[in-house]
């Protein structure tokens, strides 16, 4: 069956107060950014509690549905059929069109379940479930009701107009981007970071993201993977700037300067103040990153305090408790895991000491970082100064 119209049903969004509008108005903006990667039209609109989407010329019905399911906000999409006259025997003739269309095999059982949400349209919700069973039942003998769980659920609602839906789709449910701020997000390579950055945004926080790429001994195709990911994490997060920072000066600084067991640590204590100063500029309130406890040497609860130490911004750390199957299960669930083992190396896996500090002292990296103050604060300002921004989006 052809649907030109779509219930978009949202979760947490309803049971917010006064402000609940807010929610929708951010849900109906974040639907239509999705909207612009498919061919087509669309009308967004809202009506007492229900958002639509109605195609205004050919589309691909397919691509529309994979675009919604990925919107955080949404619980479920129902195609639905839309009838603006409300004559009762147009809508049994409807109902029963819709039955014959949908559902080939007549061999099943049903339920209808009307809302009349107009409460002038004549009749009650019982007698007009009763009066378009019966005219299911004549037009198919084959079909046998079951009020307790049916194959099917027959949904009617008599709003301005009426709405017919059986079928509903999940999304990633959630809360609507933009409506709890911006972060951060520390995003390499790997596995874990683009995760991370998509649990945070399901949360409705607007991300940005900052790359620490290190020339030559990071290559331009490492680069390109980290853009990739971004790209994969925007469908879901909407557009994401994306800051490249050239960390190359500041990593061979320290590797000069500093006792090789904890050239992680130092790099990662600076890779989170530089974040941390490039989110303060574009109004991120918090940092976000794919750590996980003892995953790796920089991982310990005492590498996180470490770490944890030069940043004034809350850190946020979805993954914090995650063994890295679990992790591993989000990223092929949202498409980056493929990404993201691409055998491209990042900065933190090139100068890798054979015996990282796994319990780092934070008074002796305090004696440590001394050795740098000479040229640390302007190799930092620099590279803040040279970074590089790309926008990345989901491209039509």
């Amino acid at each position: 069956m052809r649907y030109k119209s779509f219930l978009i049903k949202y979760g947490e969004i309803g049971v917010k107060g006064k402000n609940r509008y807010l929610f929708e108005d951010a849900l109906m903006k974040q639907i239509r950014i999705a909207l612009t990667a498919v061919e087509g039209e669309f009308v967004v609109s809202k009506e007492l509690g229900r958002i639509y989407v109605d195609a205004d010329k050919d589309y691909d019905e397919d691509e529309v549905i994979s675009a919604l399911t990925k919107v955080f906000g949404i619980v479920a999409v129902c195609p639905m059929v839309r009838i603006e006259d409300k004559d009762f025997e147009n809508l049994k003739k409807a109902v029963v069109e819709y039955m014959d269309k949908v559902y080939e095999n007549k061999k099943i059982t049903f339920k209808v379940d009307t809302r009349r949400a107009d409460k002038n349209y004549p009749g009650t919700s019982e007698t007009i479930n009763a009066d378009l069973g019966e005219a299911i039942l004549n037009a198919f003998p084959e079909i046998r009701v079951d009020v307790r769980k049916p194959d099917v659920l027959l949904k009617v609602e008599i709003r301005r107009y009426i709405n017919i839906y059986s079928l509903s789709i999940p999304g990633p449910g959630g809360m609507p981007i933009g409506t709890n701020g911006r972060a951060m997000l520390l995003l390499s390579g790997g596995i874990d970071s683009p995760v991370a950055g998509y649990m945070i945004a399901k949360r409705g926080v607007t991300v940005e993201a900052v790359y620490f790429h290190a020339p030559p001994y990071t290559s331009e195709r490492a680069k390109q993977k980290v853009i990739d990911l971004a790209q994969i994490v925007s469908q879901y997060a909407g557009p994401i700037n994306l800051h490249i920072v050239n960390f190359t000066d500041i990593q061979l600084y320290i590797y000069e300067n500093c006792p090789h067991e904890e050239l992680i640590i130092i790099m990662r204590r600076y890779m989170m103040k530089i974040a941390e100063r490039i989110g303060r500029g574009n109004q991120a309130m918090a940092l976000i990153t794919g750590e996980s406890i003892g995953q790796v040497a920089s991982q310990t609860v005492q590498s996180l305090v470490t770490t944890n130490e030069v940043c004034t911004m809350p850190v946020f750390r979805p993954l914090i408790g995650f063994d890295k199957q679990e992790i591993v299960e989000i990223a092929e669930k949202i498409g980056s895991y493929e990404t993201s083992i691409q055998p491209y190396e990042d900065c933190c896996t090139i100068f890798v000491a054979k015996h990282p500090v796994t319990k780092p002292d934070l008074d002796h990296i305090h004696q440590s970082e001394e050795k740098l103050s000479e040229k640390i604060d302007a190799l930092v300002e620099e590279a803040i100064a040279t970074k590089e921004r790309i926008l990345c989006k989901i491209n039509r």
